[in-house]
């Protein structure tokens, strides 16, 4: 994933389209050595998650040979303070693995609304991700939202798997205005496999990016009709993926 997080940009941006990348500042990035700085016209505003206010922080750092910019979701309790991705120190999965999920896709959101840009395709990519394709279609795919109207969402899905479930109340915890029961389905139960099948369900189109498919998603891939983009050795991967893009593009 940070490989394809990497070069795909780059990829993309040299085939003439251009991109951002937004990924979550966890707490092992090191600040001093990436030069990451915080974008205080973006910053300072609260996210409110189970009634309690987190401040969304937007850092910025640059990957010079590529002349690309990537924006960091920063907070000081769910991704700076942590020194690990998904299990801490003892090796037990993160009781707040699922405020993060919330907190890193609504704040990407609401900086991309601070930034007045209108996407055409948002690639998302794994879990930390996944609540965003149903987001876009259901909660910001209204009238006082018109920057995300025309925008095609697709997910790729890799063996970033956990065998947890989210504490119970996460359908609540992450509801927005404009979503219903029918949305909230996957999430009363939330565990990995029920994650990325609502990411595919609300997609416009889904990338395989693993040879290791967890075998009940690889059953619920085959019941969608929507595009899909098979599993493509490195070398072939990012031509393949740019032109299923605008594959994505001509079916508006």
């Amino acid at each position: 994933m940070s490989l394809i997080g990497r070069y795909l940009p780059q990829a993309t941006q040299e085939s003439g389209k251009e991109n951002s990348i937004f990924m979550p500042r966890y707490g092992v990035i090191n600040e001093r050595r990436n030069q990451l700085h915080e974008v205080i016209r973006l910053s300072g505003m609260n996210l409110i998650i189970n009634d309690t206010d987190h401040p969304l922080i937007i850092k910025v750092a640059s990957i010079q040979k590529a002349r690309m910019q990537i924006y960091f979701i920063d907070n000081d309790d769910f991704f700076t303070k942590k020194k690990y991705l998904m299990y801490n120190e003892k090796g037990e999965f993160c009781e707040d693995n699922d405020s993060r999920c919330v907190f890193f896709t609504r704040g990407v959101i609401e900086t991309v609304k601070k930034l007045n840009w209108s996407p055409d395709v948002i690639h998302c990519h794994g879990w930390i991700s996944a609540l965003m394709p149903v987001y876009i279609k259901r909660a910001m795919n209204v009238r006082d939202n018109p920057l995300f109207n025309e925008s095609k969402i697709v997910y790729s899905i890799y063996d970033d798997g956990f065998q947890e479930t989210f504490k119970p109340g996460f359908d609540k915890k992450m509801k927005l205005q404009g979503m219903n029961a029918k949305d909230l389905k996957y999430f009363k139960e939330a565990n990995y496999v029920n994650l990325t099948k609502a990411a595919i369900d609300y997609s416009d189109g889904i990338v395989v990016s693993t040879d290791h498919l967890h075998p009940e998603i690889a059953e619920h891939l085959q019941t969608v009709k929507k595009p899909v983009l098979s599993y493509e050795e490195q070398v072939h991967y990012a031509q393949a993926c740019n032109d299923f893009y605008d594959t994505i593009l001509q079916k508006q």
